[in-house]
């Protein structure tokens, strides 16, 4: 599975990020990552310098083997929280889509 990270202006995304968010999203996928080709995760403060509650947007694209990509949007207090959020969705998702082609 390819992994790549994408972040907007506001959010430093160095090696260290990318490491860290990788880990997180293949934690939360868990299991499913053997049937994905690729996961593509864009991080972004949405108010910028101005802070608030839940102001980090995490959107994942994962991209099942034979299958159309499927993509969730969650948003958190901080970067982490985010990550995790959309990793747990994406896995939610996931589940039901191929379990509606098991029962085909």
């Amino acid at each position: 599975m390819q992994f790549q990270l994408n972040t907007d202006t506001n959010i430093q995304g160095d090696e260290r990020l990318v490491e860290h968010a990788e880990t997180l999203v293949r934690a939360g996928l868990g299991h499913l990552t053997d049937r994905l080709s690729r996961v593509e995760v864009h991080l972004a403060d949405e108010n910028a310098t101005k802070g608030g509650a839940r102001d980090i947007r995490c959107t994942v694209e994962t991209r099942p083997e034979g299958m159309q990509p499927q993509t969730v949007i969650h948003n958190d207090a901080d970067v982490e929280a985010a990550l995790r959020g959309a990793a747990k969705k994406s896995r939610a998702l996931l589940d039901h889509e191929f379990g509606k082609l098991g029962r085909r």
